[in-house]
């Protein structure tokens, strides 16, 4: 699969589990789990994120995009295994 069509397919992925577990989080315990201060800004963000994302994806060219993928999963990984 290009990379492309993997981080699409990932941001379309995320939204219907976020969805989904909204609910769970906000009335299956005795008190909310969800600060919708903080969630709001969560969602602007991502807008806003996803949105340019996705204009910027056009530009990259497929090779340096999948080298920024493993860079950045490569120093999330880093960062998990010294600071878990």
């Amino acid at each position: 699969m290009p990379q492309r069509n993997a981080n699409a397919n990932s941001i379309v992925a995320i939204l219907p589990i976020a969805v989904a577990a909204l609910p769970i989080y906000y009335f299956r315990t005795r008190t909310p789990q969800i600060d919708f201060r903080v969630a709001l800004f969560l969602v602007a963000g991502s807008v806003v994120g996803a949105y340019l994302g996705a204009r910027l994806l056009k530009r990259i060219p497929d090779r340096e995009l999948k080298l920024a993928v493993v860079v950045v999963l490569g120093v999330i990984g880093v960062k998990e295994l010294l600071f878990p």
